[in-house]
């Protein structure tokens, strides 16, 4: 057990004093942020934290990109408040961005990230420049396969309650427990050297998975957002495979019908763990996704000016 002890402090030590706290009516917020340029909220999955959040923006964005990643409610050291709702996890992204100064942002979400994405754009519209779900919870619908998916993620719950159950798991068990991640046998046989890092590095620093447990227990029992995501006019961009497993292919489906103007990339396979699998895909889409809408606004505050320019030397 030397060897465990050794790891489990390294990773307790990799996730100190990076991150600021910041005191809101929803409780305290955990985050960190970085690069300098148009700004993206990344709001994390399940056994995640503002690390994944990180490595989500290592992955998908460049340093052109500022990069704010909170910890949501019950991940490391944000607070977990008995009660709670994924339109209160959407308010206090809005009192962090009132923090930083930001009145609009790209807000880019993975996996259960995703309902209280989706509830920042419904109850923040004019916050939201664009919104990305990659691999996303939206609604539930009663079928065998949610029933399995449910099952998944009450497991995976589980697995994160103790450091060590976490470590034995992940060690002795790696490929069940990325098949409990949502990723099929095939998937999982057919990763590249490349694909398995990043995929190791997410599962990695999933550690201390205890730090992290009332995170998961809160998506894993919060109401998704179903139909009220129809008020969303943002620009949306659904990434999903039809294969995934934990996050079931009718999310993406539901979440284009419902979104006005959204745009569904859909893949064959990938499973839950699309991102790594297509990441450079993932990546050159979702930057344009981001810089189109930012583009587009910038022109017409370019031709504003003009116009108001062009008055000025009538008049």
């Amino acid at each position: 057990m030397t060897g465990y002890w050794r790891y489990i402090k390294q990773q307790y030590q990799r996730i100190q004093d990076k991150t600021k706290i910041l005191a809101t009516p929803y409780g305290n917020i955990e985050y960190s942020e970085g690069g300098i340029g148009p700004d993206v909220l990344i709001s994390h999955g399940s056994g995640g934290g503002f690390d994944q959040g990180e490595l989500i923006a290592q992955t998908i964005l460049s340093p052109q990109f500022h990069w704010i990643t909170p910890s949501r409610f019950g991940y490391l050291q944000s607070t977990f408040q008995p009660g709670s709702t994924f339109d209160d996890q959407a308010h206090a992204y809005a009192a962090l961005l009132d923090h930083l100064g930001i009145e609009k942002v790209a807000v880019v979400a993975l996996s259960h990230g995703g309902p209280s994405a989706l509830l920042f754009a419904v109850l923040y519209p004019e916050r939201v420049s664009s919104l990305t779900l990659i691999s996303a919870g939206v609604t539930s619908i009663a079928s065998e396969n949610q029933k399995q998916a449910h099952r998944q993620g009450t497991a995976l719950t589980y697995i994160y309650k103790h450091d060590w159950i976490y470590w034995v798991a992940t060690r002795l068990f790696k490929k069940q427990f990325m098949q409990l991640m949502g990723a099929t046998p095939q998937v999982i046989q057919e990763l590249t050297t490349e694909q398995k890092e990043l995929i190791n590095r997410l599962i990695d620093e999933m550690n201390p998975a205890s730090q992290r447990y009332n995170g998961a227990r809160f998506d894993n029992q919060a109401k998704l957002p179903g139909n009220r995501i129809a008020s969303i006019h943002a620009p949306t961009l659904i990434i999903h495979a039809k294969d995934d497993t934990l996050q079931r292919y009718h999310n993406a489906e539901y979440a284009a019908s419902m979104i006005p103007d959204s745009k569904l990339v859909s893949y064959e396979l990938g499973g839950h763990l699309l991102l790594a699998v297509e990441q450079i895909h993932i990546k050159k889409i979702v930057q344009e996704h981001i810089l189109y809408k930012i583009t587009l606004e910038q022109r017409a505050i370019r031709g504003s000016k003009l116009l108001n320019t062009q008055a000025l030397g009538s008049a």
